[in-house]
């Protein structure tokens, strides 16, 4: 993506505050997105601050700056309301990993085991699952389900970190995200070596060779307080780089390091998920003039998904 100079982002803000009024919109971005779409959102934050966030608001407009499952489940918890999504093309590999055909046939190998669906899935995904989870509450929804099993889809690393805080036997699907997953243990060691006394926060997507080195494992808003509430002043950072906008901007006196900046296969940088840079303050823009997209789920789907979100969000 082209850097934009300072003139041209005041100018495209000044218009989404604008048509911000006019179509009494709220705008939520993941923690992923680019800095300047974070600095113009409402809201900032992970999958489950979004999720309630999107049942909150009193806007009539809700312009979701993240990936397709993101607006997805805001269209599932609020059907009164129109649900944007700006880049219609922005998707997640890891929900593309699973679907409702192949878990369908999963769930008939172990009759009456719950399945638990992480929010990276697609609706149709969840109105075939019992509850949702996100990484930073995981483990609470497994242990509020009382049973002796549970299927866990899509991520095989967050299962494998789950199953270290719970005695209830996962059935892990083997989906991972393909940021993540590309860390490994040598390249950790490496960002300690660089950056002696740094704390490694590492997001429980990561494979276990690079959990076991971090010290302390959380979702991205997790790393957020964690970093504002710590006395040390460096830390390596473990997730998507999208993150360092926030960390940097709540803690100006501490200092962050992404893991890596190798090239990663795709000729990114390491650490960058491309689905989620693909929103810009353009497509925010043109999100509101022309209404687009307009993300919907059929009603049936929609209501079998909804349970499966409320009963997460029902747990404190």
């Amino acid at each position: 993506m082209n850097e934009l100079t300072t003139g041209v982002i005041e100018e495209l803000n000044a218009k989404i505050l604008d048509l911000k009024r006019r179509r009494n919109a709220v705008i939520l971005a993941h923690n992923y997105q680019v800095d300047e779409v974070q600095a113009v959102a409402d809201y900032t934050g992970d999958s489950l601050e979004l999720s309630r966030l999107a049942v909150e608001t009193d806007a009539e407009v809700i312009v979701f700056c993240g990936v397709h499952f993101m607006a997805e489940s805001a269209a599932i918890l609020n059907p009164q309301k129109t649900v944007l999504l700006p880049a219609s093309y922005a998707g997640c590999p890891m929900a593309d990993m699973v679907t409702p055909e192949k878990l369908r046939k999963l769930k008939e190998g172990y009759p009456g085991v719950p399945v638990v669906a992480y929010v990276n899935t697609s609706a149709a995904v969840k109105a075939q699952s019992d509850i949702c989870c996100t990484s930073a509450n995981v483990v609470k929804v497994i242990n509020s389900l009382g049973t002796d099993r549970v299927i866990c889809i899509p991520d095989k690393n967050l299962s494998a970190y789950a199953q270290q805080y719970t005695e209830t036997k996962i059935i892990p699907w083997k989906g991972f995200c393909i940021v993540h997953n590309l860390l490994t243990a040598e390249m950790v060691e490496k960002a300690k070596a660089e950056h002696p006394g740094a704390l490694v926060l590492a997001h429980p997507e990561c494979p276990m060779e690079v959990l076991k080195l971090a010290d302390h494992v959380t979702s991205t808003s997790g790393m957020l307080r964690y970093a504002q509430q710590s006395d040390a002043k460096e830390f390596v950072i473990c997730t998507e780089r999208g993150l360092l906008y926030n960390l940097r901007n709540r803690n100006p006196g501490k200092v962050f390091h992404i893991v890596s900046d190798a090239p990663a296969p795709w000729d990114l940088p390491m650490m960058t998920c491309q689905n989620m840079k693909r929103t810009t303050l353009d497509l925010v823009v043109r999100s509101l003039e022309e209404m687009e997209t307009v993300i919907t789920v059929p009603e049936e789907t929609r209501l079998r998904a909804k349970e499966a979100l409320d009963r997460m969000l029902a747990i404190p």
